[in-house]
């Protein structure tokens, strides 16, 4: 305690033990100490005192799509950054798709490094792509770094990043494995896909049928054959079909090395609000009905789902055309994810101790994050303070993100963020920003 710089307190911490007054003592922007709510302030140390407003970790999402270098103009790390800051997400992990080149070799990744360094306004990690033709690239991406590897079992949506076939899954999952590596997973099939109904326009009633949910529930089901073959570390992405659960949690009763994210557009919104030419609210794999929602917050709550993320992945409003065949898919939500995902789960019974767990420590521990993820000593001192009790309606056009379309226009939501703190130094209060202070991360043995 006699060496910290600075004393956060408040009377609603959330530790890993539970929500409680405490101060807690940063020095060298870690956290040093966490302590009762009346500890003394040692003689040069600053005081932030947050009253009633809640002190969390800082939020770690695990799948953005910041499209930088090559589509800049869909989003970049300058605008994303800022706008994960302004949600009270500290550390992000970009994918590998939607940039150009993307990040399937060495020398991709650098580029994609040289991109960044000067732009995050948060700490920023990446992962590598696994391409039917890239199997000798993944050892030296998962050496240089990279936090896993992204997939497709079905067409990505960019000529760039084609699919793995159930023969090329096999081939990189048995590398990826020989090196105990993360697979992470785009897990819809192809031929049920193409089985399905296409028959366009603007209706979401079409869309969905298009996108069938036995879909997602088969890819699962190969994907959980083949880790359970070679003993493989995977991730499935964005799950949304509720029929996919009882697979779920059999493999992992049977030892199956799998985790499951999904996204707060599942767990805030339903088929049944979409409006027919809203293609804002397109995305692979869909939103889904009430019922299938309230079957993925059950899930979350056993914890057959680990973790929530935003699966960020704007778009020019152009190509948000109101025909949802040829619309761009993708959610723009990352500032907004903290409060959707509050909002919806004070609703059903959940606390801020839960929202913490799914988007903060259980995704820092998904990639070896160590230092994040939990207000305890040792960790980095990444903050976000809430005001959970006070609402907001979302202006599209106050959001940082690059282009202002999001599903969430006009919602009210509850969670306020005041202030986001990066290892000891406040980065965003009030609508203002420091200049970048993000840091590059990469993987730690």
């Amino acid at each position: 305690m006699s060496d910290a710089e600075l004393i956060l307190r408040s009377t609603r911490v959330i530790t890993p033990e539970g929500s409680r007054p405490a101060a807690v003592a940063v020095a060298g922007g870690r956290i040093t100490a966490v302590l009762p709510y009346d500890t003394p302030v040692p003689a040069g140390a600053r005081l932030e005192d947050f009253g009633d407003h809640v002190l969390l970790p800082g939020l770690v999402d695990t799948h953005v799509h910041v499209n930088d270098p090559g589509r800049t103009h869909w989003e970049g790390f300058w605008t994303a950054t800022r706008a994960a800051a302004a949600g009270g997400i500290t550390t992000l992990v970009d994918m590998p798709l939607n940039s150009l080149p993307p990040t399937t070799t060495v020398d991709h990744l650098r580029i994609k490094r040289e991109v960044a360094a000067d732009k995050a306004h948060i700490d920023v990690g990446f992962w590598g792509g696994a391409l039917p033709d890239n199997v000798k690239d993944l050892r030296p991406l998962h050496e240089s770094g990279v936090f896993g590897f992204k997939a497709f079992l079905s067409p990505s949506g960019v000529d760039e990043f084609p699919h793995l076939d159930r023969d090329r899954l096999a081939r990189s999952l048995t590398e990826i494995a020989g090196f105990d590596g993360l697979l992470i997973v785009h897990a819809e099939d192809p031929r049920h896909l193409d089985a399905a109904p296409q028959q366009g326009g603007p209706r979401y009633a079409d869309f969905l049928a298009s996108r069938p949910r036995h879909a997602e529930d088969t890819a699962v089901a190969e994907l959980v054959a083949q880790a359970k073959r070679l003993h493989a570390r995977v991730h499935v992405l964005h799950l949304s079909s509720s029929d996919a659960l009882p697979l779920i949690a059999a493999a992992k009763a049977d030892g199956v090395r799998i985790t499951v994210e999904t996204c707060p557009h599942y767990l805030t919104l339903t088929a049944e609000e979409v409006p027919d030419g809203a293609s804002e609210f397109k995305c692979c794999p869909p939103i889904r009905e009430s019922a299938n929602q309230d079957l993925l917050w059950q899930a979350l709550a056993d914890g057959t789902i680990d973790c929530v993320v935003t699966d960020h992945s704007p778009s020019t409003a152009d190509l948000k055309t109101d025909d949802f065949a040829t619309a761009w898919g993708g959610i723009s939500g990352l500032q907004l994810s903290l409060a959707a995902v509050w909002t919806q789960a004070r609703r059903r019974g959940h606390g801020l101790e839960d929202v913490v767990r799914w988007m903060s420590t259980r995704t820092a521990a998904l990639v070896g994050l160590s230092r994040k993820g939990a207000i305890e000593a040792g960790r980095d001192a990444d903050f976000a303070v809430l005001a959970p009790d006070e609402t907001f309606t979302v202006d599209p056009a106050s959001l940082q993100h690059r282009n202002h379309v999001t599903a969430y226009a006009g919602k009210t939501l509850y969670g306020v963020v005041k202030s986001t703190w990066l290892r000891g130094e406040r980065i965003h209060a009030d609508g203002e920003f420091t200049e970048p202070k993000g840091r590059l991360l990469t993987r730690t043995p």
